[in-house]
């Protein structure tokens, strides 16, 4: 049987994807730049007195990672393959090159290979002498408590909003141990649902069609991981109502966000790359009502729409909670260069 052809996609060779996307991405960002010799995005200008905030992971999540870079964010991104870890000597050179006095905090999703380079780049940076703490952020609220040695929750878009606390909690002077507790902080308060109308097909791949026609799947990862449950496709407030109450759910196995009513959050629409700006704005129309309604009595004291964590051409969307004090609002209000943060 012959082999199903790939995907259609507006691409060259499949192999190089990676760089000519980091070729396009420093033609359009002024002050970013190329560490040389690897696929490592970094601040022109540093200041090393202040804690390096890094973070990276699999290509294909565009504007994640590299389009965290910036005053106020990332000091350095590193992008591996598309949806496969960086290599370890990537990251430990992004630490070396960042990392001064301040010291650095590395932020990892929670995805085997990531926590696994990332982890021992940190390991060796810190054999050569430097202050390295490691945050792994897994906010996913798709599937129950995981116990017993298995990989638990993932890391998903909620992970962008703590990148922007520690970027803000660094430039504002504060130590390394200050930043990692603020970054720390903020993903235990996250939680994060998403949902598909079709997968996503990797470059030069056939297409993967195993959502059917008139079904949708709930809490499916970001490298196109199966999720919780397949369904018939819903209308987009059943749908967004679906997704808020698996975050908020407090059965048995899950309360992983608890939050009373008047308490604030802010609410992140992420686009995972094959929706509509027109599906996104219906959907935080939706989530804002039914967070501020009887049911959960909530304040969205802040609200983000538009892709901040893609899976490359997913049709679908997540939506992150994060809940918030004066201290976490100020760190979302402060200033930062990245132009994809609103």
């Amino acid at each position: 049987m012959a082999e199903a052809p790939a995907a259609k996609k507006l691409i060259n060779d499949p192999n190089n994807v990676v760089e000519e996307a980091i070729d396009g991405l420093l033609l359009t960002t002024p002050g970013l730049r190329r560490l040389e010799g690897y696929k490592v995005l970094v601040r022109e200008k540093l200041d090393k007195s202040k804690v390096a905030v890094v973070s990276g992971g699999g290509s294909g999540h565009e504007p994640s990672h590299g389009g965290w870079v910036g005053e106020g964010m990332l000091s350095a991104a590193v992008p591996g393959a598309v949806f496969a870890s960086p290599s370890t000597a990537s990251v430990l050179a992004a630490i070396l090159h960042v990392t001064g006095a301040g010291g650095c905090l590395v932020i990892v999703k929670n995805y085997t290979g990531d926590r696994l380079n990332f982890g021992l780049a940190c390991e060796q940076a810190k054999a050569a002498g430097l202050q390295v703490e490691m945050l792994v952020v897994g906010e996913d609220c798709a599937l129950p408590h995981r116990t017993g040695g298995l990989a638990g929750r993932r890391g998903v878009a909620g992970t962008v909003l703590v990148h922007k606390v520690a970027g803000a909690a660094a430039e504002a002077g504060l130590s390394l141990e200050q930043v990692a507790q603020e970054a720390g902080a903020a993903a235990a308060a996250c939680g994060s649902m998403g949902v598909a109308l079709a997968s996503c097909s990797l470059p030069g791949k056939p297409a993967d069609n195993r959502i059917a026609p008139g079904q949708m799947e709930v809490g499916l990862g970001i490298h196109g991981e199966p999720g919780a449950a397949v369904a018939p496709l819903a209308s987009a407030d059943e749908v967004v109502d679906q997704l808020l109450a698996t975050i908020m759910s407090q059965e048995e196995g899950r309360g992983y966000l608890t939050l009373a009513p008047g308490a604030r959050v802010a609410l992140l629409v992420n686009n995972l790359g094959g929706s509509t700006q027109l599906e996104l704005a219906i959907a935080t129309r939706r989530a804002v009502a039914t967070l501020e309604g009887a049911g959960y009595g909530l304040v969205v004291a802040r609200c983000y729409c538009g892709s901040f964590m893609t899976a490359l051409d997913m049709t679908g969307l997540s939506l992150s909670l994060l809940q918030c004090d004066d201290a976490r609002l100020a760190r979302l209000d402060a200033p930062t260069a990245c132009a994809d943060f609103p």
